[in-house]
């Protein structure tokens, strides 16, 4: 026998109850409905819904009291909110409270119906507690946030809470922190895990393009507009928007990007027409956003949309206890066509009295680099190459000379330390200085340094 899905509705005005209730109807979902919160209570408390659909106005209460009891008896059931329009106030709120979405009046039957599909995906009861207990596990192969520190399970059972809504979610953290693979994870674990995941990098898009790139255009535009064309929005359909340093995000553009946010719709550059959209949108960027506001460079209204749930990645250096493990895993990774050498007890010594300003991404640099430099069977401290000078050190050596003679100086010197490391090969010397082998070479040509370095 088939369990049909059972939805509740709660709303004090009938029309609306009925609507929702045909539109479940047709979806083949099964709808309870209640016009006040008392009622709500009840039936919530003698059935178990897959999902509840509340108005925040109701004549004995509001949608946060119907939230409030969800939250503490029925934690896995996704509840959603209807606010009147233009309600941003009352939606944030629900949205921090737990919701899992909202919708606005009038609503939307396109944007209910993909609401109601994105939280029937959820797992339900026993299965959810079991996903959001597996720390171990993650979907489709992606990498995981590795460690059992405390800090780090924390932060991964905030992802699996984040994973079961809609909000939009704001990454906080140091550059190289992992907070593109912490959207990933929210978004894998999800209910929109079978649909896109798009990332952009808002820093390197050109501010003219900005339109076009985020909302589409259609065909003659502009000059060069061939065809019609989707912009991110289209391209994460019912899927996820990543906004990575949208901090670098111009003011005009803040604008667009607000309105196209709060209306869940986007109008084609050249279009007349607007089109809804349905993406969840995380955000991220190493600056701080509240002194961007504070700033001037950075509009409140929208750090108020992004940041209705913030979440901060840790540094490499609260995750101390984490590096064994984490380093075993990328090495693994690393070196998944042959030899897996082991890190000496000193070498693991020394990156767990590391720094790390890079965080993740530098340990995995440098553990690249090592492999490259390394025995057979074994790491040693000298492979790792750690950095244990202060930045301002090369400055002893400065003797007045033209800033630029200054730093070709420098340059000569760390490129002729690199080969005479790796015994002059310049393979290797190009990865131990981070650059490529084409960029090495040319740099030795211009800086006059012979390949057998008897110059």
């Amino acid at each position: 026998m088939i369990t049909r899905n059972q939805v509740l509705v709660v709303d004090d005005e009938a029309d609306i109850r009925e609507l929702l209730a045909m539109t479940l109807t047709r979806m083949g979902v099964e709808s309870h409905c209640a016009g006040s919160t008392g009622e709500a209570l009840t039936l919530l408390a003698a059935n178990n819904y897959d999902l509840c659909l509340t108005d925040m106005r109701l004549p004995d209460g509001d949608g946060l009291a119907v939230l409030d009891y969800v939250a503490k008896n029925q934690p896995h059931m996704p509840v959603a909110v209807i606010t009147a329009h233009g309600s941003t106030e009352n939606a944030v709120a629900a949205l921090k409270a737990g919701a899992f979405d909202y919708l606005a009046k009038p609503v939307s039957l396109e944007q209910l119906r993909a609401l109601i599909r994105s939280a029937l995906k959820l797992p339900r009861g026993g299965a959810a507690r079991a996903a959001a207990e597996s720390g171990d596990k993650s979907a489709a192969g992606v990498p995981l946030l590795i460690g059992e520190s405390p800090i780090m399970r924390q932060t991964r059972q905030m992802i699996d809470k984040l994973a079961r809504s809609q909000a939009p979610i704001h990454l906080t953290g140091e550059s190289g922190s992992g907070k593109e693979l912490a959207a990933r994870l929210i978004h894998l674990n999800g209910s929109r895990r079978d649909a896109p995941f798009v990332a952009v990098n808002c820093g390197a898009i050109p501010e003219n393009l900005m339109e076009s790139e985020f909302f589409g255009y259609r065909k003659g535009a502009f000059t060069g507009a061939a065809n019609d064309r989707d912009g991110f929005f289209q391209a994460a359909s019912s899927g996820t928007l990543f906004l990575d340093e949208v901090a670098d995000l111009p003011l005009s553009m803040q604008v667009k990007l607000l309105r196209a946010i709060q209306e869940k719709k986007v109008r084609k550059v050249g279009a007349t027409t607007e089109e809804n959209v349905d993406v969840r949108i995380i955000s991220a960027t190493h600056r701080n956003l509240s002194d961007e506001v504070k700033n001037g460079t950075f509009r409140q209204d929208l750090y108020y949309r992004l940041n209705v749930i913030e979440l901060r990645m840790p540094s490499l250096r609260e995750l101390r206890d984490d590096i064994p493990q984490l380093a075993g895993r990328l090495l693994e990774r690393q070196a998944a066509l042959g030899r897996v050498p082991r890190l000496a007890p000193d070498a693991m010594a020394a990156l767990q009295a590391y720094d790390f300003p890079g965080n993740v991404r530098e340990l995995e640099n440098i553990l690249e680099r090592a492999l490259a430099l390394a025995g057979a069977d074994e790491i040693t401290v000298e492979d790792l190459q750690l950095s244990t000078s202060p930045p301002t050190e090369d400055m002893e050596d400065f003797s007045g000379l033209p800033l630029q003679e200054h730093l070709e100086n420098v340059e000569r010197k760390a490129i002729r330390e690199a080969l005479e490391k790796t015994r002059y090969n310049r393979t290797a010397a190009a990865k131990l200085l981070g650059l490529s082998f084409r960029a090495l070479r040319y740099r030795m040509q211009r800086l006059g340094i012979r390949e057998d370095l008897n110059d």
